[in-house]
């Protein structure tokens, strides 16, 4: 592994204080901020400049915001992703951790679609596959992204429609529908028991884009033989964080 170079993190370390604050930043600023010499912020802001990764404000002299450079630069990387794919690396990243199948699913319309998948390793599993779809309201993916509408999207996906059943389990009843998603919103994570398959219990969590919208949920789903309140508290803290790992891959920036 080749040494890192001092002056490219130096300025890599001076862009990334823009994520932050109102966006712009003066000399001493940086200069307070990084710990460094004086002389060597000004040439590397110099450099970024000169480069347009940074650019001065024009109504507030001797400050800088960040320049078109970045801009273009997280375009291009925008364009490349694709959310299938680096689902697929997520999960299969949370499946190592937890051994349990998981899903990454987006919603269409009423129903789930299931774009990425990882089985577990146990002989007794669920079975699925990616391209599978199911009622929304019967799983925890789909509970997540329903639960991720705007109301007035919500009501037009739900209103008026029969809730079809999986199991004696499943949630039928819109009003009983709306007090569940409601309670997601509140607790940011869903779960289902025996909701979509008698023998398997779920959770999951959302999955945002770089401009925070739900752009998809990722679910660990566990047979009723290994599950547990406990087992639910551990799992439902894992599908955080990799929903939040994908998030991260898709340019969403978390609370810090």
């Amino acid at each position: 592994m080749g040494r890192l170079v001092p002056a490219v993190t130096r300025a890599f370390d001076i862009l990334e204080l823009f994520l932050d604050g109102d966006g712009t930043l003066s000399a001493p600023e940086v200069t307070r901020k990084l710990q460094l010499p004086r002389t060597t912020v000004h040439e590397l802001l110099t450099t970024l400049a000169a480069r347009s990764y940074l650019a001065p404000v024009p109504e507030q002299p001797g400050r800088y915001r960040l320049g078109v450079r970045p801009y273009q630069l997280g375009s291009r990387y925008a364009e490349q992703l694709d959310l299938a794919a680096e689902g697929q690396r997520v999960a299969r990243e949370v499946a190592e951790t937890c051994d349990e199948t998981v899903h990454v699913a987006i919603l269409e319309d009423t129903d789930v679609i299931y774009i990425a998948k990882v089985d577990s390793t146990h002989a007794v599993r669920m079975v699925s596959a990616a391209g599978r779809r199911l009622p929304a309201h019967c799983t925890a993916v789909g509970k997540m992204l329903l639960a991720s509408l705007p109301a007035p999207e919500l009501d037009a996906r739900v209103a008026h429609r029969a809730l079809a059943a999986m199991t004696p389990d499943s949630i039928t009843d819109p009003d009983a529908l709306r007090a569940e998603l409601a309670a997601i919103r509140g607790r940011g994570v869903a779960a289902e028991h025996r909701e979509s398959n008698p023998d398997v219990s779920c959770v999951a969590a959302p999955v945002r884009d770089s401009a925070g919208r739900v752009v998809a949920a990722l679910s660990i789903s566990v047979p009723m033989i290994r599950w547990s309140e406990e087992r639910e508290t551990e799992l439902s803290e894992l599908a955080v964080k990799g929903a939040g790992d994908l998030s991260a891959r898709l340019g969403h920036r978390g609370p810090r």
